[in-house]
């Protein structure tokens, strides 16, 4: 970093001690050392200098001898200061931040202590008034939620597990969402206003922990994590949605970084000690974090569950080998089940009354359920039946009547006792799934080599899913998980921060490509698609798929996809960019069955002097978290970012 002199400028010196708070060493122009405990001047080079790790080790001998365990030089027009990684799930979310500079100091946030809690991450609830206002999120919505009587609770809007409303559906940017009374709000407002409440949470934070600095927006770098499985509208919903929210001005930003969960997971778990997991049964072995070595990861969240393979490099990076993989099988799943196994219990309408009429008591009782879900316990679980439900259904006949009909629960003095062997039931959907899809993987012949099987996420924090999980693969394989399994992802989110280009390559789940125009030929193209040139007479098919990736090929994330356009019309200002997708290996035809229109992009060509001559590059990179392209007009050789529309199609 070149400084000249008389060029004012300042540097910030972040200081991470183990175990105290951040502290902040300024100096500035004037050669000042100021830090909250000492002060002091040096003598520096009169002409210009470079600053590197070695002034500084003289800077903090002077300063602070023996504080610091990681250092992040600043100046005027720098990079981030800061990496915030953002674990938006379906159940719960969270945060995790640490210098950009790469330390291993990654600090996190508990929730609920005013409620009584204190745990890693808070309820992906949030809470709008009558007019559509924001007022509360996490715990706090839940709470203020429960407090509202009947009248207020059917004008306010309270929303939990949305962020599934981006799986396994057509998203766009106007798409509603409903509330728990039914009510809808904007989808972009709902999943803004829960970024924007993040955004602020991790600010005051990191301010309160650097004695009152406050950031500026370009010191941070933000990482948003989302399902590998997702599709490209969904992760650039969410783009859009932190723009909405402040975290970026623009859609382009680099402050901006969307991380895949299972990818994030799984630098977390490469890095930690034999310690660092859960010893059950015979497997205790430590993870190889050597090169060679390939593992799968299965993200198990609230909402869905990603399946990815890696393998680890000479330089200590990520190669993914197969396609990533999964579906909704989450813990939600084992939710649903339980409210359907109530539904039995109470019949006669009093589980539907209990829903309509008692929202908040019913969202008290499924966080307890969330609770025992994820025990380590193999026993029997016991759950209060709460005043109004027992009220409802003791008008119907005695409480304990209704139990008997129903095996794997009995009514024991105003608890509901459930046995081990019917918890286990709520669980089979999702486990039968997540067992399938891994056997579908590991059953390749080119997956020979895996050794591993990392179980991460929230959900992996349940016995029962381990239990099931080691019992189908542990004679072949290692099955570890992470004893903070509900962290991996945030804390992995922030070394993906700190280094994106860790994962190398990536398998592209689908085939994609470009609809074209080419000069026709009777000998392969149909008659229906031929179209002739009202301007110069040229005959073109129309309707062409022009592959550029292909699924199951593996992409680097520095491989760009070129190709090259020339107008059609001579008149021609713009050119459109109509992107499709496919599972199928290639087409002929973009309106080909299997066939799906994914995304746009509009480049203006002003200019038509060329007439029909014109060419415009395309170039397009498949071997990142985000499809990126960037468009060169090949006469003025002037070249722009294109953000490809993924939500208006």
């Amino acid at each position: 970093m070149q400084k000249n002199e008389g060029a004012p400028w300042e540097l910030h010196i972040y200081v991470f001690p183990e175990g105290k708070n951040w502290s902040v060493v300024h100096l500035d122009s004037k050669w000042a050392v100021n830090a909250p405990t000492v002060s002091a001047s040096f003598p520096l080079p009169s002409q210009g200098f470079d600053i590197g790790f070695i002034l500084v080790g003289q800077l903090y001998s002077a300063v602070a001898p023996g504080l610091c365990t990681s250092v992040l030089l600043s100046a005027m027009a720098s990079s981030s200061v800061f990496v915030v990684s953002i674990d938006f799930g379906t159940s719960y979310s969270g945060y995790c931040y640490s210098l950009a500079s790469g330390t291993d100091q990654i600090r996190q946030v508990f929730w609920g202590m005013e409620h009584g809690f204190k745990t890693p991450k808070t309820p992906t609830c949030i809470l709008f008034n009558q007019n559509q206002e924001f007022k509360k999120f996490g715990y706090d919505a839940v709470m203020k939620y429960k407090k509202l009587s009947s009248d207020e609770a059917d004008k306010w809007y309270f929303f939990q597990n949305f962020k599934m409303s981006l799986y396994d559906r057509k998203v766009t940017s106007d798409m509603m969402l409903e509330a728990s009374n039914g009510k809808t709000l904007p989808a972009l407002l709902v999943f803004a206003e829960s970024l924007r409440y993040m955004e602020q949470h991790a600010l005051n934070t990191i301010q309160e922990a650097s004695f009152n600095t406050v950031c500026d927006p370009e010191e941070i770098t933000w990482v948003i994590t989302v399902p590998a499985i997702w599709t490209a509208a969904a992760k650039q919903f969410m783009r859009l949605a932190a723009k909405e929210a402040g975290l970026i001005s623009d859609m382009t930003s680099e402050k901006l970084i969307i991380a895949l969960e299972p990818e994030a997971a799984s630098l977390w778990c490469k890095q930690l000690p034999q310690e660092g997991f859960l010893t059950e049964g015979s497997n205790s072995k430590k993870f190889e974090d050597s090169p060679g070595v390939q593992y799968v990861v299965v993200d198990c969240g609230g909402g869905t569950v990603d399946i990815t393979v890696h393998e680890i490099q000479e330089d200590c990076c990520l190669k993914e080998l197969h396609k990533a993989s999964g579906g909704g099988w989450g813990g939600n799943r084992v939710d649903e089940n339980f409210i359907a196994f109530l539904r039995e219990i109470f019949d006669d309408g009093v589980w539907h009354e209990y829903v309509k009429s008692c929202p908040t008591e019913l969202q008290k009782m499924m966080y307890n359920f969330g609770l025992q879900k994820c025990s380590s316990d193999r026993e029997a679980v016991y759950l209060d039946c709460y005043y109004k439900l027992t009220t409802l259904a003791e008008k119907k006949k005695e409480i304990s009547q209704f139990f008997k009909k129903v095996k794997g629960v009995k009514w024991c003095d105003g608890m509901i006792m459930i046995t081990f062997e019917k918890m286990k039931s709520f669980f089979e959907y999702s486990i039968k799934n997540i067992i399938v899809a891994l056997k579908e993987i590991l059953d390749k012949p080119e997956m020979a080599k895996v050794q591993y099987i990392l179980l991460v996420g929230g959900f992996a924090s349940s016995v029962i899913l381990r239990d099931e999980v080691r019992k189908a693969f542990s004679k072949k394989y290692n099955i570890l998980c992470p004893l903070e399994a509900q962290l991996a992802i945030a804390k992995g989110a922030v070394l993906f921060g700190i280094n994106p280009e860790v994962v190398t390559s990536r398998i592209s789940a689908r085939t994609y490509g470009l609809r074209v125009s080419r000069e026709f030929d009777p000998a392969i193209h149909d008659i229906r698609n031929r179209r002739v040139s009202k301007a110069d007479g040229y005959v073109y098919c129309k309707g062409l798929f022009r592959k550029l990736v292909e699924v199951g090929e593996s992409v680097s994330i520095n491989e760009v996809v070129h190709y090259d356009f020339t107008p059609t019309e001579p008149d021609q200002t713009s050119a459109l960019f109509a992107f499709y997708s496919t599972e199928k290996q290639d087409a002929m035809y973009v309106d080909e069955e299997g066939l799906e229109l994914v995304g746009s992009c509009t480049v203006p060509m002003p200019d038509t002097k060329l007439g029909g001559k014109r060419k415009l590059n395309l170039d397009i990179k498949f071997g990142l978290t985000e499809i990126k392209a960037t468009a060169t007009d090949v006469t003025s050789k002037q070249s722009r970012i294109i953000t490809i529309d993924f939500l208006s199609v």
